[in-house]
């Protein structure tokens, strides 16, 4: 059994968004901003998108997402631009349904300031480098959903593994923000 064999549940999901912030450095590289997660919560420890559950005060999905990431990266919503919106994915285990927002930083800080109750550091990655086949992989894990170990895709960057709906959001941008799709 692998984790994209696994069932989602039936119930009704949970909605959140994220935030896929890309941007050039200044050689010019494309680069994407990913978050460690603290071990509090669900997806503790793991590495993900900058996002969370919607609130009642967010009126769009959109809103959840550049709400969230300005939380947890210590931006301002005037920091950021959304470029394209996703087709919203469920989670195999843990009962959400995300929405995606493909984005660029129109302004990065020196140093960055993250959520420290849910953000444990920040990875300011090169796009080509977590694109790479060098990069792709398969691990053997345990989540507490799961009734057993499963050997899932990953793929390896800065000594951190990306994986689960983190990585299949991300599978098919990459290569269109590589291929230059998005005004990044």
């Amino acid at each position: 059994m692998t984790a994209e064999t696994d069932t989602e549940s039936d119930s009704d999901p949970t909605p959140a968004a994220v935030f896929i912030p890309f941007y050039r450095d200044p050689a010019g590289a494309l680069r994407l901003v990913l978050i460690e997660r603290t071990q509090f919560g669900r997806h503790g420890g793991q590495i993900a998108l900058p996002g969370g559950k919607r609130e009642p005060t967010d009126e769009t999905m959109r809103d959840t997402a550049v709400r969230e990431t300005c939380e947890e990266l210590g931006l301002r919503p005037d920091d950021l631009e959304v470029l394209h919106e996703l087709d919203p994915v469920r989670t195999r285990s843990t009962g959400f349904e995300v929405w995606a927002f493909v984005g660029r930083l129109l302004r990065v800080p020196e140093q960055w300031r993250p959520q420290e109750r849910e953000v444990a550091s920040v990875l300011d990655v090169r796009v080509d480098e977590l694109a790479d086949p060098a990069a792709e992989g398969s691990e053997d894990m345990d989540f507490p959903a799961w009734n057993t170990r499963l050997r899932v895709p990953v793929r390896r960057i800065a000594g951190h593994t990306v994986w689960g709906l983190t990585l299949r959001i991300l599978e098919p941008v990459l290569p269109r923000a590589l291929a230059g799709e998005y005004p990044i």
